[in-house]
C-alpha cells in the first residue's frame, strides 16, 4: 500500500460529503429568505458557503496536480446544478491526481511568493477547510429546525461499502 492509498478514502469523503450537502440543500425547497440567511461564525449564505467549498477545493487541486479547473476563476455559483456539476470536476480530477505518485515534499510558493508550504499540506487544508465550512452550512439548516444530513465519514463508509455488518457468530 502506497501513500496515495491512504489518501482515497479521506478524498473521497470529502467529495462525497461535500456533494450530499450540495444534494440534501436542493431537496429542501428552501426560501429565498433562508438562501440568504447566515449564522452566527459562518463564512455566508448557504449558497456562497457551499461555493467557497468547491471554488477553494478546486484552487488547491488545481495548484497542486498542475491542471485547469476553469470554474475556480468564474463568477459565484448560484445555483445547487452548478456547484454540484463544479464538485464532480474536482472529484474526477482528485482521482486522476490520485492515480500517479504524489511527491508530499515538494514545495508550492504561494501568498504572492512569500511564502513556502509542501503538497501534502494543500492536501491537509482542502480536507480540514471543506470540514469546516460544511459544518457551517448544518449550522444554518439547523437554525431553520431542518435536521441535516449525516456526512461524518461512517456514513460515507455504508454508502460506499467501505465498511458492513459481519455475520452473527454462533455463541461459544
Amino acid at each position: 500500500m502506497g501513500l496515495n492509498d491512504l489518501l482515497y478514502d479521506p478524498i473521497r469523503h470529502n467529495n462525497w460529503a461535500t456533494r450530499s450537502l450540495i444534494g440534501f440543500c436542493r431537496q429542501q425547497d428552501l426560501t429565498a429568505e433562508q438562501l440568504q440567511a447566515t449564522g452566527v461564525g459562518t463564512f455566508g449564505t448557504i449558497i456562497e458557503t457551499l461555493d467557497h467549498i468547491v471554488r477553494c477545493d478546486g484552487s488547491y487541486l488545481r495548484r497542486i496536480a498542475d491542471s485547469p479547473l476553469d470554474y475556480v476563476d468564474a463568477d459565484a455559483a448560484e445555483d445547487f446544478d452548478t456547484l454540484e456539476r463544479w464538485n464532480d470536476e474536482a472529484g474526477e480530477l482528485w482521482e486522476k491526481f490520485l492515480a500517479a505518485p504524489i511527491d508530499v515534499e515538494r514545495v508550492m510558493i504561494v501568498d504572492n511568493n512569500t511564502r513556502g508550504t509542501r503538497v501534502g499540506i494543500f492536501i491537509a487544508q482542502a480536507i480540514n477547510h471543506a470540514n469546516h465550512h460544511r459544518e457551517q452550512v448544518c449550522a444554518i439548516l439547523t437554525g431553520f429546525g431542518i435536521e441535516p444530513p449525516d456526512i461524518q465519514a461512517w456514513e460515507y463508509a455504508w454508502e460506499s461499502e467501505r465498511i458492513w455488518d459481519l455475520p452473527d457468530q454462533p455463541a461459544s
